[in-house]
């Protein structure tokens, strides 16, 4: 299986299957030098690590990292980092029942389809089980962007949309996105969401989400004007994610409805200082970052294991029906919110790393 590998100086290939008996990484391209270890990696996997709050999945996982080489007395030494998350509560039995039936809304029909074999506990390679090396790889990116871009950079996500709810963004507050379980900007919405969600479990069935990653403290000229534009390797790096159906950079899809004088971010100068005096373009022009937030977000589709009954086939290519039990999140979008922090830092530094190499 091709493919595994992100990025272009900052890389990383994750490795492992949703219920084997590890996951992990290889993160090459690091710098040396760099003070790491693994409680701080440990901060973001905990914040996407399943069982937490009665609205995600209860497979319960500690999802510990443990940093295998690349660091030494506490710094990074410039070679691979390898880092290795142990599975613990699998529940392959969960599955045994629908081994011969593909999910409808899963990747297991074209997974089969396309390499003839599938490993059908939990997904296996295509399950977002595969996301916490990501959330790794991104801890270590977002390290090395504080050192090297000091205390204004920050790369921070939250949902501002749960299934057909959606909240102000104009109320967006950092400080109340930590303090619930949704990663909701908008204090106002976290009971309405609470309740909206729990009737959403009750029925068996799930909701989808839209997740807004916000950057800043980005200097001006991250990007290429052609093939590596900083907004289409963004684009690509959140599309990656498992269940992402969608992404929009800055006012994105909206974009189309508005009027050239509405969208275009208008630039003034004032004691030598510059402003831009809105951010439709969502902090990237022509590809190139303008030193203004970055704004990107994403759509989650529903989660696709649900308790009610849908038709599908076989791997024999016979018609049946399926319902999946387990432990599933009733959002899967909930828990990607930490994902894609993860992917935005890996590309970020990425291209500051190319714009150094380059630019410097």
């Amino acid at each position: 299986m091709s493919f595994n590998t992100f990025g272009k100086l900052f890389r990383f290939t994750t490795w492992g299957e949703s219920h084997g008996p590890a996951i992990g990484c290889i993160v090459d391209g690091c710098p040396p030098n760099i003070n790491l270890k693994e409680q701080y990696i440990q901060i973001e996997l905990d914040k996407r690590k399943p069982g937490q709050s009665k609205f995600t999945t209860q497979r319960k996982e500690d999802d510990k990292v443990q940093i295998l080489s690349g660091v030494f007395e506490g710094k990074t030494t410039g070679t691979p980092i390898s880092l290795i998350i142990y599975n613990k509560d699998m529940r392959s039995k969960d599955y045994s029942n629908i081994k011969d039936k593909f999910r409808p809304g899963h990747a297991d029909f074209t997974y089969f389809k396309k390499y003839g074999i599938r490993d059908y506990r939990g997904g296996g390679r295509s399950s977002a089980r595969e996301t916490a090396a990501r959330v790794a790889a991104g801890a270590i990116a977002k390290l090395i962007l504080q050192k090297k871009l000091g205390k204004k950079f920050k790369v921070i996500g939250g949902v501002t949309q749960l299934g057909i709810i959606g909240c102000d963004t104009n109320q967006w507050n950092d400080k109340v996105i930590s303090k619930n379980p949704f990663f909701c900007p908008d204090k106002s919405m976290i009971k309405l969401w609470e309740k909206y969600l729990l009737g959403v479990r009750k029925s068996g069935s799930s909701c989808g989400a839209v997740i807004e990653i916000r950057a800043r403290g980005i200097p001006v000229g991250l990007g290429a004007p052609i093939y590596s534009k900083l907004d289409t390797d963004i684009a690509s790096a959140l599309m990656s994610i498992n269940a992402v159906k969608g992404v929009n950079i800055g006012a994105g899809m909206n974009s189309a409805q508005l009027s050239g004088e509405q969208n275009s971010d208008e630039i003034s100068s004032k004691r030598n200082k510059l402003k831009f005096n809105s951010n439709k373009a969502g902090g990237i022009l022509g590809g190139i970052s303008t030193g203004q937030e970055i704004i990107a977000s994403f759509a989650v589709k529903p989660t696709s294991s649900i308790l009610t009954s849908r038709k599908t086939i076989n791997k024999f290519g016979k018609n049946t029906s399926i319902s999946v039990k387990g432990r599933h999140d009733p959002c899967v979008g909930i828990r990607a919110v930490p994902i894609g922090e993860a992917m935005m830092n890996c590309v970020l530094l990425d291209h500051y790393l190319m714009n150094k190499a380059q630019c410097s």
